[in-house]
């Protein structure tokens, strides 16, 4: 397969670095001590079309697809992981399952405000007994003749703060685990929903992330997506595209941390001479490029795969395992590179420390990758 950019691919993904190099970079150590995320920033991404890039134009989106969105989602993760999850929430989950499983009105109600940053989308499906064992959760949507009724609590909702919009995932039939699963769009300002305390994190903390409370919120039966009880299987889908972006935000954060790390090699000084002239950071600056391209071309593979419309479960979870593994290898190996004062927060490679480590964690966990994977490969 040919993962080279076309013209006007690179063209976008050069605008996106611009970007992020001027306008997310520069404010991403105070946004990290702040924990929040300048609303002004959310509304300048929507305005250059980033926050619609999958979104058809005929909803006032750019209409490109899964490599374009991930090709830009590199770079502006790279300025600033937070900001990087907040994109690819709302475009490779939020944005994606609309596109793909809403009726026209609801995708004519929601899609234009969300290509434009007005409404940004957050994802609930995690409970606090229901994790990768999506199966388990409690939530509960009841049927009312002309609306449906949510009750239950949501945990670990990414951009909650900032949300317009919630994708959830709800119990809607009798029958266990999976089987009895819808999912809605909920309006944000419905009455009955109450957002918890932000969550104090490790890393990407201006990423706002929240436990959401539903009490008996009413939801038009036009806003299920997809068919009753059938919104496992949208999950499932709609994860490969979730995994597609995480897989781009962790090597957008391991260029950044492996540019960092070249950058201190030539400037520091022991022994009479630069670091970068020593065999050893020589070898670790070459592995750590080394598994950044590897990287790419898997993450590449899996977004051309689902452009062309093909499975690509196998290939998302492999790209998302490997990338995130290598995002946590390449800042720890820049860490060390930078020595002492990598440890301190003068230096952004501890802040990239800390934003890599949970890209193992989300949108499914290496374990549950590995799963994934040695389950496709045994199936025949």
């Amino acid at each position: 397969m040919e993962f080279t950019l076309t013209e006007e691919q690179q063209e976008l993904k050069q605008a996106a670095r611009e970007f992020a190099e001027k306008r997310l970079f520069p404010q991403a150590e105070e946004m990290d001590e702040k924990a929040e995320m300048p609303r002004d920033l959310i509304a300048e991404c929507g305005e250059l079309g980033y926050l619609g890039l999958t979104i058809p134009e005929e909803y006032d989106g750019l209409g490109m697809g899964a490599l374009e969105f991930a090709s830009v989602l590199e770079e502006i993760a790279a300025g600033s992981a937070s900001f990087g999850i907040l994109m690819s929430v709302h475009v490779s989950l939020c944005c994606e399952i609309i596109k793909r499983f809403a009726v026209d009105s609801v995708k004519e109600k929601y899609l234009p405000h969300m290509a434009s940053g007005e409404k940004i989308g957050a994802y609930c499906i995690t409970e606090p007994n229901a994790g990768t064992d999506v199966a388990s959760l409690t939530t509960t949507a009841e049927d009312k003749g002309e609306y449906y009724l949510i009750n239950g609590t949501k945990s670990f909702v990414t951009n909650a703060a900032y949300a317009g919009l919630f994708i959830v995932f709800a119990r809607t039939g009798d029958e266990p685990g999976h089987k009895g699963i819808s999912c809605f769009v909920v309006d944000a300002d419905s009455e009955g929903i109450t957002l918890g305390k932000p969550e104090a994190k490790l890393g990407i903390k201006a990423s706002d992330t929240r436990e959401i409370s539903f009490a008996d919120v009413k939801v038009p039966k036009e806003h299920m997506l997809g068919e009753l009880n059938k919104g496992f299987r949208l999950a499932v889908t709609i994860l490969n595209s979730g995994r597609i972006g995480v897989s781009f935000q962790s090597i957008g954060i391991a260029k950044a941390a492996l540019k960092e790390a070249v950058s201190y090699s030539k400037e520091r000084k022991q022994f009479n001479k630069s670091l970068s002239q020593f065999q050893a950071i020589q070898f670790k600056i070459a592995d750590m490029a080394t598994r950044i391209d590897a990287g790419r071309l898997m993450a590449y593979r899996a977004a051309s795969l689902k452009d062309a419309g093909e499975p690509c479960h196998r290939e998302a979870s492999m790209s998302k395992l490997f990338c995130s593994e290598t995002a946590n290898y390449v800042c720890n190996e820049a860490l060390q590179i930078h020595g002492g004062y990598g440890y301190m927060k003068e230096y952004a490679v501890e802040r990239y420390f800390r934003d890599a480590r949970v890209t193992e964690i989300y949108e499914g966990t290496s374990e549950a990758e590995r799963m994934v994977i040695s389950k496709d490969l045994l199936k025949d």
